[in-house]
């Protein structure tokens, strides 16, 4: 029997979360990843791992509501945080000039770029699916054709959002604006037990 195609999931966060903030989907921030992207495979493909990338919010209840939710999927083994970081910025408005303080977060598509080609050049799978309609992730897409042209390489769309460029240089594209019914599906529990006993539960902003 040939062995299952090998799946790795790579999924922008802040692309994935605004794309369901734009359309209202908020009882969908509470999400089992894992089983949302497995959801998608054919038979004869394996998830190895989702890797999510993102960065700690520094308002108070949204880094705890964002919390929960790591916590609640890190109970699974195939889902691996990777967090970049948020630096404070300062905008200077051109009509008053004023300065307004802001914050932007950084490292997110290059961390997610390295990623990649990393596991591309490892082989650790024979597809990777970035979610995300980032065009900064066309220079990794287009590594991975000249030194290993066998991985195919697939992108998801987050609602509401896409890339001609992204599209045209993947091997497939899916838009996720109309899966809002294997979003529900996959919904987590209103109560998580942690590892450790700990039991956490979805963010009353998030029902």
């Amino acid at each position: 029997m040939e062995d299952k195609k090998k799946v790795i999931v790579y999924v922008d966060g802040f692309n994935f979360y605004y794309g369901l903030k734009s359309k209202k989907w908020k009882m969908c921030y509470w999400l089992d990843l894992v089983g949302f992207f497995n959801n998608f495979l054919k038979p004869y493909q394996e998830l190895v791992e989702v890797n999510y990338f993102s960065a700690r919010p520094t308002d108070a209840g949204k880094h705890d509501r964002q919390d929960k939710l790591f916590q609640a999927n890190k109970c699974n083994p195939k889902f691996n945080l990777i967090l970049g970081k948020y630096l404070k910025k300062e905008i200077k408005c051109r009509y008053c000039g004023g300065i307004i303080h802001s914050f932007e977060e950084k490292e997110t598509d290059v961390r997610i770029a390295t990623k990649i080609l990393s596991d591309a050049y490892k082989k650790r799978c024979d597809i990777a699916i970035i979610v995300s309609a980032d065009s900064d992730l066309i220079p990794p897409v287009e590594l991975i054709r000249e030194f290993n042209p066998l991985q195919k390489v697939y992108v998801y769309f987050p609602p509401n959002r896409y890339s001609s460029n992204l599209s045209n240089l993947s091997d497939g594209t899916r838009k996720l604006d109309g899966a809002f019914n294997i979003f529900k599906k996959h919904i987590l529990p209103q109560k998580v037990q942690l590892p450790n006993g700990y039991i956490i539960e979805r963010p009353d902003e998030w029902k």
